[in-house]
């Protein structure tokens, strides 16, 4: 074997094992992607039947995807999902349910609650942890602040592409048209919202109380199978 078909074969390897030590984020992100484009799709086909029940011209697959339609029903989904992950990493740092892997033990000292400025510091540790001060901060309560920051933006959109969408049906039948802030106000807007954080928060209440009782072999999500009902945590 020649040495480029040596670089060949210890290329293809590494990338091998990048893909396989990414998988869930790469899987999930394809599915995503999948839907995503799914949505869009038959979004802007149910709104040209939408216009042409309307007497209104149907508009390209292009100026659907900036339209209030799509904007709206992508953000206001964000919106939910990111709220949801974000008061759940908050909540489990101060919440405990007995018997849930999805809780940290009761009682117990964690690795997730030391300080990290107490930390022994190593050429791998994390560079906010070896700066100290504001910046590790910021970093040791970064991921919420990550899915709130997300939140917030998914929240605006949702109401930025709402109120256009609003506005359209209230044009059709005669009415003003209303501003993204006049749209906030609005009960339309707050139920898009809110049928969509029910359920986010019921999904996360049936993990938090299914994992007590139920397991999934070889899940990191579930406690091991022949774990005790009562013990709590991983």
């Amino acid at each position: 074997m020649t040495k480029t078909d040596e670089d060949r074969t210890e290329t293809r390897t590494a990338f091998g094992r990048w893909l396989h030590e990414h998988a869930l984020f790469l899987v999930c992100m394809a599915i995503f992607l999948l839907c995503l484009a799914g949505m869009a799709v038959s979004g802007f086909l149910v709104y040209n039947e939408e216009q042409s029940s309307h007497a209104t011209a149907p508009i390209p697959f292009g100026d659907y995807l900036s339209s209030g339609h799509f904007i709206e029903a992508t953000f206001e989904n964000w919106e939910s999902e990111f709220l949801q992950m974000g008061a759940y990493v908050v909540l489990t740092v101060f919440l405990f349910q007995k018997g849930s892997s999805e809780s940290k033990p009761i009682g117990k000292h964690t690795e997730q609650d030391d300080d990290p400025r107490h930390a022994e510091v190593g050429p791998d540790t994390p560079w906010p942890v070896r700066r100290g001060g504001l910046v590790l901060v910021l970093y040791e309560n970064s991921l919420a602040i990550f899915f709130f920051v997300l939140f917030g933006l998914s929240f605006w959109f949702h109401a930025v592409g709402g109120a256009e969408a609003y506005s359209e049906e209230q044009l059709e039948h005669g009415l003003p048209a209303v501003s993204t802030i006049e749209f906030l106000g609005t009960s339309q807007f707050w139920f898009e919202s809110m049928q969509n954080w029910q359920s986010e928060f019921l999904a996360v209440a049936a993990i938090v109380g299914a994992s007590v009782y139920l397991r999934q072999r070889g899940s990191p999500e579930s406690k091991p199978v022949a774990t005790p009902h009562h013990e709590t945590g991983a």
